[in-house]
């Protein structure tokens, strides 16, 4: 009599993972079969799948196969969550042999828009918000947090570890005690953080510079991970600055003024003056930039007139209030050459030794010839004492003053009085056909026999 083997199991059935919606094969490896035959249960249902090469499920998700060798292959079709779980390789010897594999199936995450916060939200300034952000998904989704636009989020520090009952209790206590004292709670350490772990994100007293976009991204290693988007709006009431409330300017001319402002939402920014709003025309030019809840209104007025000086005001108005900034454009007198001249002009019969002041050369001159003008004698202004016409080359720079003498000195330029003090003349921004652009300084000493022209 010939004994044959008893069936045995070549080799375990592997772990199986598949993203739900996969195929799924699990391999049974069975030596010397013989007559016996293989079934496959799922444990986890208490459901008897297939029978050597029949499928007894009513399930048509799933079928097996036999490669006429040792491999007896469960198929597992368009895999989903309810097929996770412990399958079972039975052979019907006696006793029985079994051996166990499982398949998992992973599921990427998925956002739970209807457990989350809307994709919008507003909030008052210096009021708290709480954003929420709720994912499924196997493994268990992680959610973080991130803004859009790459800014840090400012949170309150987490305690480490959970507190105890007595904790709370003592937490309770000291929270009674500040309100009945009317003292302020203990502060509240924030930080700012890239990423913030955690399902709700808590935003504390809400500035304007948190307002933006936020992403929610959930992920559990199973591609692709998703994310949320959601704006943050924070409102608030206009708020308005002027670089320079007063402006001057000549008459005929144009000159521009500007404010900043910002609010949320959306403001209606215009100018106002004589308490008529001023719109855009060939007199008025508006420039308008805005970036996000900030705005720039620039006013530009052509052709100055006398009308047009006086107080301008730029309004700021959104639903939460209105504000306005005040800027008086004045008229400035026009720069002006003046009717009066000098000319200088030098005729040196003898010369001293050079005398060096700051690198320059100063002449000396034994006689020297200085003219001014008068106000209205045309004799006179046209000729020196020494009978030299002269010409009309001098200029004053603008924001610089000179003054001169109704009646011109007695006798080379020079009155009785000068003879016997030191006196400095200096001739601001002089042109003059001898030294040309040159500061003259004439210095008078000891009866003026002795003249410095610098």
């Amino acid at each position: 009599m010939v004994m044959m083997d008893e069936p045995r199991f070549a080799q375990p059935i592997p772990n199986v993972t598949v993203a739900v919606g996969r195929d799924a094969n699990l391999p049974c490896v069975v030596e010397h079969l013989g007559t016996y035959k293989v079934a496959w249960i799922h444990i986890d249902r208490q459901m008897i799948l297939t029978i050597h090469r029949h499928v007894i499920s009513r399930i048509p998700r799933y079928s097996v196969t036999y490669d006429n060798s040792n491999t007896w292959l469960l198929h597992v079709n368009q895999a989903q969550q309810d097929d996770r779980g412990y399958y079972m390789c039975q052979v019907n010897t006696n006793p029985m042999i079994s051996q166990v594999g499982y398949l998992q199936v992973v599921v990427p995450p998925n956002i739970l828009d209807i457990e989350s916060t809307p994709s919008s939200v507003a909030v008052r300034e210096n009021q708290n918000i709480n954003m929420t952000c709720r994912a499924d998904g196997f493994p268990t989704p992680k959610i973080i947090w991130r803004r859009e636009d790459g800014q840090s989020i400012t949170v309150e520090r987490k305690k480490k570890g959970k507190r105890s009952e007595r904790q709370h209790q003592l937490v309770a206590v000291d929270e009674r005690i500040c309100r009945m004292q009317h003292s302020p709670p203990p502060v509240k350490q924030l930080i700012y953080v890239m990423v913030y772990d955690g399902e709700v994100l808590h935003l504390t007293k809400v500035s304007r510079n948190e307002m933006g976009a936020y992403l929610c991204i959930a992920t559990n290693g199973v591609p692709p991970s998703v994310s949320k988007r959601i704006i943050l709006d924070v409102e608030f009431s206009p708020m308005i600055w002027v670089p320079n409330q007063l402006v001057g300017a000549p008459i005929s001319t144009d000159v521009t003024i500007d404010c900043h402002t910002e609010a949320h939402p959306r403001a209606i920014i215009y100018w106002v003056y004589n308490s008529v709003m001023v719109l855009p025309s060939k007199k008025y030019i508006i420039d308008y930039n805005e970036n996000s809840y900030r705005a720039h209104m620039k006013l530009t007025i052509k052709g100055l007139s006398t009308t047009d000086f006086g107080n301008y005001r730029c309004i700021s108005k959104n639903s939460l209030g209105e504000t306005e900034g005040s800027i008086r454009v004045y008229e400035i007198p026009l720069p002006s050459t003046p009717s009066k001249q000098i000319t200088h002009v030098m005729e040196p019969k003898e010369t001293s030794p050079a005398v060096v002041s700051r690198n320059e050369t100063i002449k000396v001159a034994s006689q020297p010839e200085v003219l001014f003008p008068m106000k209205n004698d045309e004799g006179y202004a046209q000729r020196s004492p020494n009978g030299i016409p002269f010409e009309r080359k001098g200029s004053l720079a603008i924001g610089q003053s000179f003054s001169y003498t109704d009646m011109p000195p007695k006798e080379f330029g020079v009155s009785n009085d000068a003879r016997s003090s030191f006196g400095v003349f200096s001739l601001l921004s002089l042109t003059t056909s001898v030294v040309p652009s040159t500061v003259v300084l004439v210095l008078c000493h000891q009866r003026c026999e002795n003249w410095l022209f610098v």
